[in-house]
């Protein structure tokens, strides 16, 4: 029998039910990646039921070391319509999305109405706070030290001085940073797709500008912050002035921000502004247990695993990746719930949040829960099985090379072959549209959102195949990849600068073609950090571009060159019948757009990949057992 799965109002529905509807009966692990080996038999692990009612507390101020003025509400226990009596461990939150408007609040009814306080704060600059927002600045990023700091005082009558932290998205990525402080009274968290690296996962993927999606998320954030404080009718002056600083902040912040990229400005590059807004950069710091929630078609699909393998090394950590775009995988703390969108196995995520926040923030003991939970939990693609490992990339995974083959042509594909690769050079027709009818679109343009329109492209690249080459290898086993991939062409322009999309696709025996991955790279911006980019069985598994301008490098005229593409991580199953697709085209609009001068240097001319044994292009591939 089947759960009734409905959209439900978010303030009625957990922080973390992960939209995710599942079967009664959760799948088996699979035998290809069992789950952990099962000490003995226990009693399955079930959420307790909810003990308390929720009360708030509107518009509490936190003044930060600088003087400014931030608000929150502060959600607790209640008995009666009144606030329960006692401390209790304190969940914080921070949002720039207007802590009044529920779902994007990301307040939690299920842990409140479970024992715990949660503080509900809009970062500065943002709802109902004073200040400038300016996207996880290094004022910022103190704020959440500070606010973690006055929710663990004993000043506070309701707070034990033990604090965890979730959220989604912004509220995800902000725990990354205040944790790198290490503020006193913080022992968990639970971030929800969250970012680790600004400029490559969303910013500047590849070199090319994300206008698919950070210019709405930015008028977003700065709409939001235009909607009238909830402390309006009690204190106008006060809102009148904060509107104004709200206002002043979208041309100063949002508005240059986008200018001086699009014009081939610093923040066209990779520098001090982004690497200052990367959780990579400081995630080394952290030193409270951390479960990482991330999709394998998100925005931040990059860095997710990224994020949780160096987590691992340090603290206790967990990692579920699932099938998801960036509102399915924040579903959970927006407090929605998603149609057939696919569950792991075993209790909903907002119940293992509980459970995560009872053993480590609580300090409850809990012998089952490493044996319950695996460290990863995947979803494979094309196999439709969740998998268990104790690491990422799954232990047992390879590296092999499948080198290209030609000559291929749109609508005549070349070969991806274990052997040498032949053939005269392929053209790739210049078509700045490449890329509107591919997963891509609905994955980055609308963060998932266009799932609901039911587009046809999303399922099927077929058609934008057309628009450039493609490669294909029959697969006569299952074939199982795991983990980031590279794809080694050798390209030749005549033109000073292009684009490569490079797409991983499976096609079915009727020719649908689904898009389980791909990869971006600017031409001239090919040049490779050798220190950063990781080596895996003598082959580049993850290339490392500093994407800065002094690493710029123009394309000889019709010479060939090597350019390495990360292709972001893979977990799929390619079954017997089926083909392995590698696709090329030169754009993926609406997704990525060249800066002006990129754009000047690129348009109107097509591309060459080579093939031949001394001009050789590869793709190094993940292979699981």
């Amino acid at each position: 029998m089947r759960r009734v799965i409905r959209w439900t109002a978010p303030l009625a529905t957990p922080l973390a039910t992960v939209a995710l509807a599942a079967t009664a009966t959760p799948p088996a692990w699979s035998a290809a990646a069992p789950a952990p080996t099962r000490a003995a038999p226990a009693a399955r692990w079930t959420a307790r039921p909810a003990a308390y009612e929720v009360v708030t507390e509107k518009d509490v101020v936190l003044r930060m070391s600088d003087g400014t003025e931030l608000v929150a509400d502060v959600l607790r226990p209640g008995k009666g319509g009144r606030a329960a009596p006692g401390r209790f461990p304190v969940i914080v939150t921070m949002t720039p999305y207007n802590k009044t408007l529920p779902g994007a609040n990301m307040a939690s009814q299920f842990l409140v109405q479970r024992g715990y306080v949660q503080v509900v704060a809009d970062v500065r600059g943002t709802g109902g706070s004073r200040g400038k927002w300016e996207a996880f600045s290094a004022r910022e990023q103190r704020d959440g030290k500070e606010i973690v700091e006055w929710a663990a005082s004993a000043k506070r009558p309701w707070s034990d001085g033990r604090v965890g932290m979730v959220g989604a998205s912004y509220g995800g990525i902000n725990q990354i940073f205040t944790a790198a402080q290490r503020p006193k009274g913080l022992k968990a968290l639970f971030p929800v797709v969250p970012m680790g690296d600004a400029y490559r996962d969303v910013i500047g993927t590849g070199g090319q500008l994300g206008l698919g999606f950070v210019p709405l998320w930015l008028a977003g954030v700065g709409g939001l912050g235009l909607l009238p404080p909830t402390y309006s009718g009690a204190d106008p002056a006060k809102a009148r002035k904060v509107l104004e600083e709200h206002f002043g902040n979208i041309g100063d912040f949002q508005i240059r921000m986008l200018f001086d990229a699009l014009t081939g400005g610093p923040k066209a590059f990779d520098g001090p502004f982004y690497r200052e807004r990367s959780p990579l950069e400081v995630v080394d710091k952290v030193d409270v247990p951390t479960f990482v929630v991330g999709g394998e078609f998100d925005i931040f699909q990059r860095s997710e695993p990224m994020l949780y393998q160096r987590l691992a090394k340090r603290v206790p950590a967990k990692f579920v990746y699932g099938p998801w775009y960036h509102i399915d995988g924040a579903a959970p703390a927006l407090g929605l719930t998603i149609p057939g969108t696919p569950t792991p196995p075993g209790p909903p995520l907002a119940d293992l949040m509980l459970r995560w926040f009872d053993r480590y923030v609580r300090g409850a003991a809990d012998a089952g829960l490493d044996r319950d939970v695996p460290p990863v939990t995947y979803f494979e693609n094309g196999s439709g099985k969740w998998k268990g490992a104790g690491q990422w990339p799954p232990a047992g995974v390879r590296y092999q090379a499948l080198r290209l083959s030609g000559p291929a042509a749109p609508g005549r594909p070349g070969k991806l072959t274990a052997g040498t690769g032949t053939g005269t050079p392929s053209a790739v027709p210049y078509n700045p549209l490449a890329g509107l009818c591919s997963r891509s679109t609905v994955q980055w343009a609308g963060a998932g959102f266009l799932k609901y329109f039911g587009l046809s492209c999303e399922h099927d690249n077929s058609q934008n195949d057309k628009l450039g080459v493609v490669y294909d290898m029959p697969v006569t086993r299952p074939l199982r990849l795991t983990g980031p991939i590279n794809a080694h062409l050798t390209v030749s322009s005549a033109a000073k600068d292009g684009q490569l999309t490079v797409r991983v696709e499976d096609v079915a025996p009727n020719g649908k073609a689904t898009q389980l991955t791909a990869g971006w790279q600017v031409l001239s911006l090919r040049k490779l950090d050798q220190a950063k980019t990781l080596r895996q069985n003598g082959l580049i598994a993850r290339p490392y571009h500093p994407f800065t301008k002094a690493s710029a490098q123009a394309m000889p005229k019709n010479r060939p060159v090597a350019v390495d593409v990360e292709v972001f991580p893979i977990a799929a199953e390619i079954k017997p019948g089926h083909k392995l697709r590698l696709s090329v085209q030169t754009a993926d609009f609406p997704h990525l757009f060249p800066s002006l001068p990129q754009l000047g240097n690129s348009v109107g001319n097509g591309l060459k990949i080579w093939h031949d044994p001394k001009n050789p292009s590869w793709v190094a591939l993940p292979v699981a057992p």
